[in-house]
């Protein structure tokens, strides 16, 4: 393990953070804000990122550990430093890395439990942060930086979300310049609708910022529901269901083939999922909550979206709704959005091959001799990429089962605890029980907190990433 090459690239990435940090500093200065928070964030981060590049010489020679290593704890001190702010502003040293970490992991369960009360620049931040680590703050890096050259290969397979990279040109750095193009685009076109639709520039982009990221953090505790506006949901659910889609399917749609999203298996299987569970939940309001048949398709599209993509917005406190209604969204939770978007969860590739996988199992018992490939997108899926994904989904399912079962050991009733380990596990947000979408996780104990954020982390960098670094074989040289 070379320390002093992940040290330097440490050192590259939290000085580039500090210098992101001028953005809020600027909106401070511009609302009349405290400009303290974000000066001393600034010094802090650029500063120890300084000292970092001075005292440890860049290198070319990488291996894939410490590839993994650079994007684990790259995502951890973006956390740490990005939560300066937020101490500053008076917030408990817990709770400031807790509401960090989830802005950064686009999980948006936040521990505040008077969002209004805190300026407009910590909240700008907050948006802020899920912005940039929506697309990925590493590919952010290798976009804007040409010395990682070859060595930023193992920074992408290490960040990327999904069961395999996705290249849309032979250089990595072209690749992620592209994405992140994309990805501004298009949240630079929901600004413009949203802005349209009467919201404020403030508004319109801290919101934009939160769905295009899949991340759900508003600078209102009533969240969306605060604008009561139909177009303004309608809106945001068209931006959130594009995010959850595969950004390189976009923008092969965009450049290269426009039936590339519509010829995509994992698109359609996505659009599935969220039309068949809008109908159901659509019905259930309909029948047992005596909402109109309109207002239940309004409440049951946006949430359901909302929920897939792991944004975590809500019109509603779904908390409040028949537990048919929350066994809905309690499955999409696992889900999640497409691969190479900005949700988390499972990802829908992942649960679209495991079924393939049980009916070939099941074809194989009556015809043990037979050969059938699993196919995706008409090409067959190698046996190594299905084992990974097997292997993904039982160490997923159990560092759930293993944090709900240690929250609930800590005081906290079963629904909550099951619903606050998936939620930050699957970068969701709100969950059910004390941690609905118009509470706060303020309440979970502090060792739970730790738990939490924990979650979010391994969630964020899906499993592999992250559990690898607690492997004894990991660290030898």
């Amino acid at each position: 393990m070379n320390y002093g090459v992940i040290l330097n690239v440490l050192g590259g990435l939290l000085r580039f953070l500090g210098l992101i940090m001028i953005v809020p500093l600027l909106v401070a200065f511009y609302y009349g804000d405290s400009l303290y928070p974000f000066l001393v964030a600034v010094l802090v981060t650029g500063g120890i990122g300084t000292l970092f590049l001075k005292r440890y010489g860049a290198s070319d020679e990488w291996k894939i550990r410490e590839g993994f290593a650079i994007v684990a704890f790259g995502w951890l001190a973006a956390a740490v430093f990005g939560s300066i702010p937020f101490m500053l502003d008076g917030i408990s040293p817990i709770n400031a890395v807790f509401e960090s970490m989830s802005g950064f992991t686009t999980t948006g369960a936040t521990v505040l439990l008077d969002i209004e009360a805190h300026s407009r620049s910590i909240l700008f931040w907050r948006s802020m942060t899920q912005w940039i680590g929506g697309m990925g703050i590493i590919m952010l890096f290798i976009a804007i930086l040409p010395k990682l050259g070859v060595a930023g290969r193992q920074l992408f397979r290490a960040e990327a979300p999904g069961p395999t990279e996705d290249k849309l040109k032979p250089r990595i750095r072209e690749t992620a310049k592209i994405l992140w193009l994309v990805y501004f685009f298009i949240s630079l076109a929901e600004v413009v609708a949203l802005l349209l639709a009467k919201m404020s520039l403030y508004d319109a982009v801290t919101h934009t910022f939160t769905t295009m990221a899949c991340g759900g953090f508003s600078p209102y505790a009533q969240s969306i529901a605060a604008f009561n506006s139909p177009l303004i949901e309608g809106i945001i659910t068209l931006f959130m269901f594009i995010a959850g889609a595969n950004f390189a399917l976009h923008y092969r749609t965009l450049y290269t083939d426009r039936s590339s999203l519509l010829k995509d298996d994992e698109f359609k299987f996505y659009s599935l999922v969220v039309i068949i569970a809008t109908l159901i939940l659509t019905l259930s309001l309909w029948t047992y909550m005596g909402e109109t048949i309109l207002t239940s398709f309004r409440y049951a599209v946006f949430q359901v979206v909302s929920i897939t993509t792991t944004t975590g917005f809500a019109t509603v406190d779904f908390n409040l709704w028949t537990d048919s209604a929350k066994v809905v969204l309690l499955a999409v939770m696992f889900i999640g959005g497409c691969a190479g978007s900005t949700s988390g969860g499972i990802k829908v590739v992942r649960v679209l091959l495991l079924f393939k996988y049980a009916k070939r199992a099941l074809f194989k018992s009556i015809h043990p001799k037979a050969v059938k490939p699993i196919k995706f997108n008409n090409k067959a899926v190698p046996d190594d990429v299905m084992q990974a994904i097997v292997s993904f989904v039982v160490i997923y399912i159990m560092i759930f089962a293993i944090s709900a079962g240690l929250l609930s050991l800590m005081g906290m009733d079963l629904i909550s605890s099951i619903t606050s380990s998936i939620a930050t596990l699957g970068n969701i947000g709100p969950g059910f029980g004390v941690v609905g979408p118009m509470a706060s996780f303020d309440g979970v104990p502090f060792l739970g907190k730790l738990l939490l954020i924990a979650n979010m982390w391994i969630g964020r960098l899906e499993v592999f990433t992250v559990i690898v670094l607690f492997t004894p074989e990991f660290w030898k040289r």
